[in-house]
């Protein structure tokens, strides 16, 4: 293998003129090869590519799986910046897994001894996707039992109905600004955009009373006939704005990306669409639907649904987006004392994107120890984040009784 890839170097070295060198670096990056088989020429150039991406990238960060300027928070849905930033995680990946940076990382006094077992190798260091609690539990190497003990006592937290419905708002509320980022039109997307107005303005509507309106309950009896009144509105017709959400945007290639979680919430919403969504009917009527609510999502919404994750994601942080691990590291340890150890990519040292992204890191971290101690596994877990970027000052720090460390990539 390695005189195969040491012919293949020279070949490209040889005939490759002008960028030929970045399209080795590129070539070699691409396969994935292992770090033995990487020559430190092809780590000199990939430091050079990561340098260069540094400064183009230095106000943009990887927030939920969407690039952000920090200077305005705004959303960048540029190809040429994602493929920069894509490119740019993927050589961070490669060189923080390279003898330097991991003999760098030993010798310094603010590291502790467990962090060079994970990064060191390439499946510590790839990106994780957190969409779902069996991904959670697959990582943390919980047993089948568990998971059923995890999902009995995680459902009747997160399926109480403020959550649920604060969950539904947050969605729409997201789709809607990421909706707003767009920079084209298309009568699809208008016709979705009112559909989440629409959605929204209803839920306002069967939640919220005129100052002159009381309850139902409160109301004194008719004095001549009893009067008309108009069905109690349910659940089934925020189904119906969703179901017309989803077409809208399936039909719409731009905006398929981001469907996901309103498909997620349709899981929960099938299961209660005959439920009272009004809140001004009877305290006992009221008590009686919020239990329904409980008992249903609670029966339906099985371990690996993106819906209950979803759920988890509002009640524990109160967003609806997935987690995104851009360095995946693991879990060590033993005796009754493990180490969960992730990591997270800045593009600079700016004091801004350092906060952000120990806060991101930290969710991360603490959607895992809550699993981990929601299981009552054996021992205590502690938190550790990692942080690389180029030209940083390294340093250490605790966040909320998590260990931080950042990290300088250099050779």
């Amino acid at each position: 293998m390695f005189y195969a890839v040491r012919n293949r170097l020279k070949y490209l070295q040889t005939n490759l003129g002008g960028h030929g060198k970045w399209r080795l670096a590129f070539y070699c990056h691409d396969t994935e090869m292992e770090e033995e088989d990487l020559s430190l020429a092809w780590h000199r150039m990939a430091y050079a590519k990561l340098v260069k991406l540094s400064n183009l990238l230095k106000n943009v960060e990887h927030i939920d799986g969407r690039l952000t300027c920090i200077d305005d928070s705004s959303i960048i849905n540029d190809a040429h910046h994602i493929r920069h930033m894509q490119t740019f995680n993927s050589l961070v990946r490669t060189l923080i897994g390279a003898s330097s940076i991991q003999n760098f990382m030993k010798e310094s006094s603010s590291c502790v001894k467990p962090v060079n077992s994970f990064f060191s190798k390439q499946s510590g260091r790839r990106a994780m996707k957190v969409d779902s609690l069996t991904k959670i539990c697959n990582f943390l190497g919980i047993s089948a039992q568990q998971r059923k003990n995890i999902r009995l006592t995680v459902c009747p937290q997160v399926t109480q109905h403020h959550i649920w419905r604060g969950a539904i708002e947050e969605v729409l509320k997201d789709v809607r600004c990421e909706m707003d980022n767009l920079d084209f039109y298309s009568p699809a997307l208008q016709m979705a955009k009112q559909v989440i107005v629409s959605c929204l303005q209803f839920l306002e509507d069967a939640s919220s009373l005129q100052e002159s309106e009381a309850p139902a309950w409160m109301r004194p009896a008719p004095l001549n006939k009893v009067q008309k009144l108009d069905p109690p509105r349910k659940w089934g017709e925020v189904l119906e704005m969703f179901v017309h959400l989803s077409r809208c945007m399936g039909k719409e290639e731009r905006l398929i990306c981001d469907i996901s979680k309103v498909e997620a919430m349709k899981e929960g919403l099938y299961q209660m669409k005959d439920i009272v969504i009004e809140r001004n009917i009877l305290c006992k009527d009221a008590r009686r639907q919020d239990s329904l609510v409980q008992k249903k999502l609670t029966k339906s919404l099985g371990h690996s649904s993106n819906c209950l994750f979803t759920l988890l994601m509002f009640y524990l942080y109160g967003t609806v987006r997935d987690v995104d691990v851009e360095v995946c590291g693991g879990v060590c340890g033993g005796n009754g004392k493990f180490y969960l150890q992730m990591g997270k990519i800045l593009t600079s040292d700016d004091e801004r994107m350092v906060t952000t992204g120990v806060r991101q890191l930290y969710r991360a971290l603490g959607l895992f120890r809550y699993v981990w101690e929601t299981t009552s596994m054996d021992g205590v877990l502690k938190l550790q984040g990692h942080l690389w970027s180029v030209g940083v000052r390294e340093r250490s720090f605790v966040y909320r009784g998590c260990n931080f460390y950042v990290h300088d990539i250099r050779l």
